[in-house]
């Protein structure tokens, strides 16, 4: 064989040899995501948002999403606390995580379907339904009650409102605390002022047990930390052609997913973080 033969020849293993490890990646990436059920990570105890008697709005759109796919929804339970991806969606026991903000490392976002927001809750006929912002004079030396060391608290720093605020735990096992429900709790019993909860814990447990609430969306801070963000579905890093197939279906049922979200209470803002979206008729 000739020295050009020789190089023919190298040149045709390797391009065959790359096609075939090429496509072991790609079956070995597809193999992980289950084609006969819709498996989702989810913590049992996360109401409004995830509940094991399948209860919360991200049940309902898990769901959806498994009607769109014609796909039976399957979930693998977890707290949603330190390690919660790394024994879920990591573990390789399920496929989704359906909220999850966009923009974290652990996981591989699709792309975003809402955008919600920090709020401020108040009594709808109290002397602070009026305010929009946490530098409102109005919340001076008021008994607010926070979850440690989200965004807002930064807020409220700079504004003087720490001293007297009530902390309440950001980590924690839902199944054993529930910091958002007992901040309204709390306020109910006149134990505190007004609360400031991310929206889509706020929203729908307000909407669901506190009529003479005001859930006031925190859309006009102007300085950091933002207070808006949004919401991806999370799947496994790599599994690109999983990622496509679900921003597919969220580009294609937006409207539905949309109205769901609403539906459930969950204050939802233009993706600036500058407008609310209101019910449309």
């Amino acid at each position: 064989m000739t020295a050009w033969g020789h190089k023919f020849l190298a040149l045709l293993v390797t391009v065959l040899l790359g096609a075939a490890f090429s496509g072991t990646a790609h079956a070995q990436t597809s193999d992980l995501v289950s084609g006969n059920a819709l498996r989702v990570c989810a913590d049992p105890a996360n109401y409004p948002m995830s509940a094991e008697d399948e209860s919360g709005f991200e049940n309902k759109l898990a769901e959806l999403v498994g009607e769109k796919l014609g796909l039976p929804v399957q979930y693998t339970w977890y707290p949603m606390a330190t390690g919660f991806i790394r024994n879920s969606l990591g573990a390789k026991k399920c496929d989704v995580v359906i909220g999850y903000a966009q923009g974290h490392e652990l996981v591989l976002n699709t792309n975003h379907y809402f955008t919600s927001v920090y709020t401020l809750i108040v009594p709808i006929d109290g002397d602070l339904a009026a305010v929009e912002m946490l530098s409102d004079p109005a919340l001076k030396g008021r008994r607010i009650g926070i979850i440690a060391g989200t965004p807002p608290s930064a807020h409220m720093a700079r504004n003087g409102l720490i001293a007297k605020a009530r902390p309440y735990n950001l980590v924690v096992d839902r199944r054993h605390e529930s910091p958002a429900e007992d901040m309204l709790s709390d306020l109910a019993k006149g134990e505190i002022d007004a609360a400031i909860l991310w929206g889509p814990l706020g929203g729908p447990l307000v909407q669901d047990n506190y009529a003479d609430f005001k859930v006031i969306p925190l859309i006009k801070e102007q300085l950091p930390p933002r207070l808006f963000y949004r919401i991806t579905m999370g799947v496994r890093q790599g599994e690109k052609v999983w990622q496509r197939k679900l921003n597919s279906l969220i580009r294609r049922n937006q409207d539905e997913i949309t109205a769901l979200l609403l539906a459930a209470g969950v204050p939802l803002v233009n993706d600036l973080g500058t407008e609310v979206l209101e019910v449309s008729n």
